[in-house]
């Protein structure tokens, strides 16, 4: 690729001209050629670039650069967004070069002007601030050029009226919509069409990939370069993806769908209605059959429960009856024909779950609080996907801060069947050795003890005083946040310490996420969802706390069965699959922590293993250069010579 990435990086270069915060990073530099080269081979790179290192411009100053057509995947719809209103116009005016950039989402992200009317004229909504919300919601629509909710500030992403005004695969009608010519997605597909550079995110990669169905099929066979950022993600949404899937929720919408729309196109034809009523009937069966404790079961350990194979068995029955009731009046509108649909493919995925013993897959049945699933997917999806990239487009680069340990990239090559993909490592340029301290404290319990939690709350409270709050507390379980959320409530009260308490499930990511940052001296507790893509700079954060190893749970059954092949196949499942795994996700959390070069605070890891285990040693290895420490007067020193502020 005949372009000279030095000068454009350098000092006297079009980023240093045009963005006042910008200065060279030798990594950033580095990263930008390897892209450079595999873009210009056609080849595929796996990069890893720790926090600091500028990883969005190292890949989007070559792609931009190369001509040809991009099309970038981001882990999360934030990053999407960030992506496309920030960074590419960045990169785009420093390098004045004319490129066209275009946002692609799932179609649940763009209001549906049928089923908006659809929720206009029915007179039944599950609270009043639905109603409020759909008088801003039509409003937006009639205004909009997007129709992407995330410009609707208005109205809470999490309120249940979206739902309604949107579509799914399963409910959209396509071509045969009366509301075509003016769709959202419609529009956000031509023009993703049109641009030069398109901004996805993983799900609607795969939903496409997979399916069909999401508008990439015409994009991927003209794309020369695939970026996918966050690839860290990459194997368990494939997994999803390559998996099926029967849920509570998807045949709950069925059923009040088929129902619905049989009142208002078949009003004469009683038989419809009763079937669907009986579908939810079956359901309220099933749930019973569930039970109310959250976990997973293998399938075979599922269907020795003979109340649960009887409500399979009546539910088999009543997707039958139901999907034959919708297809003797499926010529009678667009909706009820798509419905039929729907219940021929669910009746076809419960028939596989239940009758299907395929050894390279596995099934098993999720009770959560919300209802319940069953799952089946592949034990590798290594081939599925290898296969997947090598009919597309020319170029793919997978890049991420952790996607390695220590520079040692098996585990995700070998996951995802990236044989001949080449490599790249480049480590932080944070000095990590003066902005951090790594706490290890002394004498706590086994970290599977019941009171291992009250011993992390204990020994973090004298740090959250030195820090004056200004903390994440990361939990590898809710229960052992639900438990924590009560011990510090009541040590912070004890102690007379005044630090705003904020507790994942009470209020969305992103609004916690604004409090927290505004206070400034609050204490978050969090579980999975805050341990990766959250970036708070300042003192806001000066420590995260860690309660234990990431290791992933024992008892999941997709877990369970890919460790037996591991060993089936000569290897060893703690060395070569749990261990790298549990280093990487404790990577990402522990990157919340530094996120700018003014950046200071305390990791703190309250899992004993770390130092009694002989594995330890590797995955304190993995972590950045910190200093470390198992007195808590270091830690004080520490923020007795934090800076003011």
């Amino acid at each position: 690729m005949p372009i000279d990435l030095a000068r454009v990086f350098g000092p006297d270069g079009p980023l240093a001209r045009e963005l006042p915060a910008y200065r060279l990073r030798a990594e950033q530099l580095a990263m930008a050629e390897a892209v450079a080269g595999a873009i210009g081979e056609g080849g595929q790179l796996v990069a890893e670039a720790g926090t600091g290192t500028g990883k969005t411009f190292a890949y989007l100053v070559p792609a931009l650069l190369s001509g040809g057509k991009v099309i970038v995947s981001t882990g999360t719809k934030t990053l999407q967004d960030q992506l496309f209103s920030r960074d590419l116009p960045l990169v785009r005016d420093a390098l004045k070069v004319p490129v066209t950039v275009a946002l692609l989402k799932g179609r649940s992200n763009y209001v549906c002007h049928y089923h908006l009317e659809r929720s206009r004229l029915q007179d039944s909504f599950a609270s009043r601030a639905d109603v409020r919300y759909l008088k801003r919601i039509e409003s937006f629509a009639r205004n909009s050029e997007s129709g992407d909710k995330a410009e609707l500030a208005d109205v809470p992403d999490n309120a249940g009226i979206w739902s309604q005004v949107t579509s799914t695969r399963e409910n959209c009608l396509g071509g045969e919509c009366p509301n075509y010519a003016e769709c959202f997605v419609m529009k956000a597909r031509r023009d993703a069409l049109a641009a030069d550079v398109v901004v996805i995110n993983h799900h609607l990669f795969f939903a496409d990939v997979v399916l069909k169905d999401e508008g990439l099929a015409d994009l991927l066979p003209r794309c020369n370069t695939v970026i996918l950022d966050e690839a860290h993600q990459l194997p368990d949404t494939a997994t999803l993806f390559f998996g099926e899937e029967v849920t509570a929720g998807q045949l709950g919408e069925l059923a009040r769908d088929a129902e619905v729309e049989g009142l208002r196109s078949a009003r004469d034809y009683a038989p419809l209605p009763d079937a669907a009523q009986a579908l939810a009937q079956v359901l309220r069966r099933v749930k019973l059959a569930t039970g109310n404790t959250p976990g997973k079961q293998p399938q075979a350990e599922a269907l020795r429960r003979p109340d649960l194979v009887a409500a399979l068995d009546a539910l088999a029955s009543a997707l039958d009856a139901l999907s034959a009731e919708l297809g003797r009046q499926a010529e009678r509108s667009d909706e009820l024909a798509h419905c039929a649909q729907r219940a021929t493919e669910a009746a076809g995925r419960l028939s596989r779950w239940r009758e299907h013993d395929d050894p390279e897959w596995i099934r098993w049945l999720d009770v959560t609080p919300n209802g319940w699933q069953l799952h089946a997917s592949p034990l590798s999806v290594a081939g599925i996907f290898a296969r997947q990239i090598a009919d597309s487009a020319r170029s793919w680069i997978f890049t991420s801060a952790t996607l390695a340990v220590k520079g040692d990239f098996t585990l995700y090559r070998r996951e995802l069947g990236l044989s001949d993909a080449s490599t790249g490592y480049w480590d932080s340029p944070f000095d990590y050795a003066h902005q951090a301290l790594l706490y290890l404290p002394r004498e706590l319990p086994p970290p599977n003890s019941f009171e291992h939690t009250d011993a992390v709350v204990a020994a973090a409270l004298p740090v959250l005083k030195a820090s004056r709050g200004r903390a994440f507390l990361l939990f590898t379980t809710l229960r052992a946040l639900g438990r924590a959320r009560e011990t510090l409530a009541a040590a912070l009260a004890r102690n007379g310490l005044d630090y705003p308490l904020l507790v994942q499930g009470e209020g969305s990511r992103s609004e916690l996420l604004s409090r927290f940052r505004v206070l400034g001296n609050a204490v978050l507790l969090g579980s999975q969802s805050f341990w990766e893509g959250v970036d708070v700079q300042g003192e806001a954060l000066s420590v995260v706390v860690i309660d234990k190893l990431p290791f992933a749970p024992p008892d999941d059954p997709l877990l369970a069965a890919r460790l037996a092949q591991i060993e089936r196949e000569g290897g060893n499942p703690f060395l070569d699959y749990q261990l790298p795994q549990a280093a990487i996700s404790l990577k990402q959390g522990a990157g919340r922590l530094i996120r700018s070069e003014t950046d200071r605070g305390v990791l703190m890891i309250c899992d004993r293993r770390v130092m009694d285990k002989a594995y330890g040693r590797k995955i304190l290895d993995a972590l950045p250069p910190m200093r470390r420490t198992r007195e808590l007067a270091d830690v004080l020193e520490f923020f007795r010579k934090r800076s003011p502020g």
